[in-house]
């Protein structure tokens, strides 16, 4: 007769530590329901002009002007580590899905995490909201610490360091883990993938998260067409507008081929 309550008793104990399990896990994107509300209804059809259009105005120029107005291409020239420096473990796991989300779709990009932060040409500072700014000072100084906030106000920020080759050197990402899943989600999305090369917010494009009114806390077919554009070989650091037009429709050609298969669209 024990054998049987020993059985019952493991199943119980089972069932209680895959719960308990699953209460420690963080939250993905597709679990977030202010994601999964916008994925229902994300824009997925767009036509050559609307992705041409957000590329350059995301791609050339900066959101805020710490050495004034760029007009070349800034890019990664090589392979892109990310570090986590932060002790919230369920915010590392949401950053690493990301990572490995952004490695994904974007063709030419060869991202991934590390745990060697000396080896890191991206460091992600998880930060309380309450350091934001303390953080921020620590990063760019009181002066401009305080600009930063008067004319941006961010849940977040990013930045990154070029070479005289428009070579994307180094970024780093400051991200508030106590706002949520889908803040969290957002800012990580958007700020990893300016930290890359597309600074430049625009108000005038409505489908992008570069926009300061759009929110998504996903990575969107649309910002798929610029990440992949911007990062495809063709595209290298340091050319102006002009150069980039002539090279952009065949680009975008493979692109769309690209975007439409690991996003299964017709």
């Amino acid at each position: 007769m024990s054998q049987p309550r020993l059985s019952i008793l493991f199943v119980v104990a089972a069932a209680l530590a895959a719960c308990l399990a699953d209460a420690a896990r963080p939250a993905t994107a597709t679990e977030v329901p202010a994601i999964t509300a916008r994925q229902r209804h994300e824009k997925k059809v767009f036509t050559d002009a609307e992705i041409v259009e957000g590329f350059l105005k995301t791609a050339f120029g900066a959101e805020y002007h710490l050495a004034g107005r760029v007009d070349r291409i800034r890019k990664y020239d090589s392979p892109v580590r990310v570090f986590a420096d932060g002790s919230r473990a369920d915010r590392k796991a949401q950053l690493a899905q990301v990572i490995a989300d952004i490695g994904a779709k974007v063709q030419h990009l060869d991202i991934a995490m590390t745990d060697d932060k000396d080896a890191a040409s991206v460091v992600v500072k998880l930060v309380r909201d309450r350091e934001l700014y303390r953080t921020i000072a620590t990063f760019y100084g009181q002066e401009r610490a305080k600009e930063i906030r008067s004319s941006l106000d961010p849940q977040c920020l990013s930045g990154f360091r070029k070479n005289e080759k428009y070579e994307i050197e180094h970024s780093d990402v400051i991200l508030t883990v106590d706002n949520g899943d889908f803040v969290f989600l957002d800012c990580a999305y958007e700020e990893l993938l300016q930290s890359l090369g597309p600074i430049n917010d625009t108000a005038t494009v409505p489908w992008t998260m570069f926009n300061d009114s759009v929110s998504m806390g996903f990575f969107d077919v649309y910002d798929q067409y610029l990440l992949n554009l911007l990062y495809d070989p063709r595209i290298k650091p340091g050319m102006n507008v002009q150069e980039v037009k002539a090279v952009l429709p065949a680009v975008l050609t493979d692109v769309r081929a690209w975007v439409a298969k690991v996003n299964h669209l017709e």
